[in-house]
Parts: structure tokens; sequence; C-alpha cells
């Protein structure tokens, strides 16, 4: 009996740090820290982080790929996001055919 629970503990462990781990996948990179932005928010529109935060130095600013744009027009003009907006859009749940039996 111990050593099924100790199977069962060790199972559940793994299941809740799958699952854990599972949410930041979904969104494709973390949010970030070291900032003086408290408050990230994912914008679902861009795909991208967006600081809600009115007394960050990145107040009003995304984050994609290790930079920060101080507006979504800066964003949307970056080459990096660009090439990104286009994989992030034809991803899973957009709808689109491919990928295994697509």
């Amino acid at each position: 009996m111990k050593k099924t629970k100790k199977m069962m503990t060790g199972a559940l462990a793994a299941a809740a740090l799958v699952t854990l781990s599972a949410c930041g996948d979904e969104r494709g990179y973390a949010e970030p820290t070291g900032t003086d932005c408290d408050d990230w928010d994912w914008d679902s529109e861009t795909g991208t982080y967006y600081c809600d935060d009115s007394n960050s130095t990145h107040a009003g600013g995304y984050y994609h790929g290790g930079k920060y744009y101080n507006s979504k027009n800066s964003l949307l003009k970056s080459a990096d996001y660009k090439s990104y907006v286009s994989n992030y859009k034809s991803g899973i749940g957009s709808g689109s055919k491919g990928g295994f039996g697509g």
C-alpha cells in the first residue's frame, strides 16, 4: 500500500507540473521580468504582452521577442513582429489547414 501511495503522489505531482507548464506554452513565451512594469497583460489580438501599469517606463508599450515597443504602431511595423504574426495567426485554433491530418 505504501508503494502505491508513493507512486500516486509522484504521478499527481508530475501531472500538476505538466499542467502548469502548458499554461506558458499556450502563449509561446513568458511575460517579461526584471522591468518596472508590474502589470503585463496578454494581448490576444497581437499575441504579445502589453504593459498596463501607468507608473512604468513601459506604460502602454508592448513586449515581443525580447524587445520592447513603446506603442502598438511601432510593434506592428516591426519586421520581427510581422514574421511572428504570420506564424501566430496560422497556428493551432486559427482554422487553417495543415500539420497533422490537415
